[in-house]
């Protein structure tokens, strides 16, 4: 645990000592400010909540999180450090906690800085605190998922802008599995059984349940089940670079 917690307060410092993080938290807190108040109708709707605000969650991550992870191993790879890395006497597992929960917290950060919209609705109605807690909570759970495939493609790569790309594109087919559209036409070709194993390896189809102020043991389990599955890739990847 201290090489993990060492190896992510080294990561975490890096973040805030390049303009990224400054860049990514204001873009996070303007663009979540956007949507939900004009996107999300919420004057127009007369209710004080914030479902407009984790509506756009899964959509704003699906851009701004492979944004984040891209770097997480690619950058190590082009330049050189990750042999560098690997000759310290930490093994692989506590290297890629230490810069997952290190990129985490980081999006954690970026989290809290909306907690004004929070103060907000309690000061223009009586939202329901409980559902607002849950729903924070099942985001950031479906963060680290994003973020969990982003390492993962990561480590895959030398190049940030492929790295990007491809984690994009395979959060947003985990993301598309749970949209009505894509159901209705799975229906048409698959039997119902697996229409609803595509269904449930959405993101959509956990956070709908976590935003409406469900947090159940099989969201919790399935976005913990994602992080760790990623990871565990992430473990051979790098453990096969090593041996190459």
């Amino acid at each position: 645990m201290r090489n993990i917690f060492i190896i992510a307060k080294r990561e975490l410092g890096a973040y805030f000592g390049t303009p990224l993080a400054y860049v990514f938290a204001v873009i996070f807190v303007a663009l979540t400010g956007v949507f939900t108040f004009y996107f999300g109708n919420f004057f127009d709707r007369g209710q004080a909540d914030l479902a407009g605000f984790f509506l756009y969650h899964p959509w704003l991550y699906l851009i701004l999180v492979p944004a984040i992870a891209m770097r997480l191993w690619a950058e190590e790879r082009k330049s050189g450090t990750i042999e560098l890395l690997m000759t310290l006497p930490v093994s692989t597992w506590e290297a890629i906690l230490g810069k997952f929960l290190a990129a985490w917290a980081f999006i954690g950060v970026a989290l809290i800085l909306t907690f004004p919209m929070w103060i907000t609705v309690n000061i223009l109605g009586n939202p329901d605190n409980g559902v607002i807690f849950t729903s924070y909570i099942g985001s950031f759970l479906m963060a680290g998922a994003f973020l969990a495939i982003g390492s993962a493609i990561s480590a895959l790569s030398k190049n940030q802008v492929i790295a990007f790309i491809v984690s994009a594109v395979i959060c947003f087919l985990f993301v598309m599995s749970g949209v009505e559209m894509v159901q209705n036409t799975a229906k048409l070709v698959l039997p119902e059984f697996l229409v609803q194993a595509v269904s449930q390896l959405s993101f959509l189809t956990h956070f709908d349940k976590v935003a409406r102020g469900l947090l159940d043991l099989p969201s919790i389990f399935y976005y913990l089940s994602m992080i760790a599955f990623f990871l565990f890739a992430n473990v051979v990847i790098i453990e096969q670079k090593k041996a190459a």
